[in-house]
């Protein structure tokens, strides 16, 4: 696993130079996904730069990227090893100039997540864990905030690029909003999920898919933060890979917050 932590931070942080390059010395190039999700060509140039490694190096391994027609079943395929790919997450934040940018790499067997590295190379932090080692920030161990009260709380979420079915979100941000501190709109579920592994939150909640949350959500579980559902997981689907109502915190609040976001929906 260690061969593998090293060789994903490595294409991390290659993928993460690519993309600094890419903003600060061409034109930016857009296009859209399903009508309504932004992509850049530096997305696409990422992913090829990943991909085309991972392949290269372990021909037998199976991709799970968001930009290269992602097949959400694979997610529940355990019989081979999995690699989960995002090449810029934040991708609107990559695009108006924002520095909340990462590039986020998994590796899972049998369904669960052994490697995690999330990279964001504006600022210049690499998030890491290894299942069963604990997790770091730029090789220094990282700990959740230790929270215990949900009002003096702060929480992030964010809402989907369609916009025809956010009742129930807004419904839950209402509850939590009058439970907690504040909240903090990152605008990458990557960086949320690392920052409540490093204190810099307290919570973070969405729904989401693998490639946001993968290895995030396995450095916030190494840095001692929980992390579940507020609804079900269905029957036979790994819990590791399932992004639908996702809340991970530090441990103090995580049972509050579940309850209040399970009675929201």
């Amino acid at each position: 696993m260690h061969e593998i932590a090293d060789f994903a931070e490595q294409l991390a942080r290659e993928a993460g130079d690519l993309i600094k390059h890419e903003r600060e010395h061409n034109p930016l190039r857009t296009d859209y996904k399903d009508q309504t999700e932004l992509v850049t060509h530096a997305d696409l140039m990422a992913d090829k730069l990943i991909t085309d490694a991972i392949r290269e190096r372990y021909p037998d391994h199976r991709i799970l990227s968001e930009e290269s027609r992602p097949d959400k079943s694979q997610a529940a395929d355990l019989d081979s090893p999995l690699w989960i790919i995002d090449p810029i997450d934040g991708t609107v934040n990559y695009a108006y100039g924002q520095h909340q940018v990462a590039v986020s790499i998994a590796y899972a067997e049998g369904g669960h997540v052994q490697v995690g590295v999330v990279h964001a190379p504006f600022v210049g932090e690499t998030f890491r864990a290894v299942r069963g080692e604990g997790a770091t920030l730029n090789g220094r161990s990282i700990q959740h905030s230790g929270a215990t009260k949900p009002r003096d709380s702060l929480f992030a979420t964010g809402f989907p690029y369609t916009k025809d079915k956010l009742a129930p979100l807004i419904k839950r941000l209402e509850v939590m909003i009058h439970h907690c501190r504040d909240l903090r709109r990152v605008g990458s579920a990557a960086l949320d999920i690392c920052w409540v592994a490093c204190g810099r939150l307290d919570a973070y909640y969405e729904s989401v898919s693998p490639w946001d949350f993968a290895a995030g959500r396995l450095i916030a579980l190494e840095a001692g933060a929980s992390a579940g559902h507020f609804t079900e997981v269905p029957g036979g689907k790994p819990a590791d890979l399932w992004g639908q109502d996702l809340l991970i915190s530090a441990p103090g609040i995580y049972d509050e917050l579940r309850s209040l976001l399970k009675s929201a929906s």
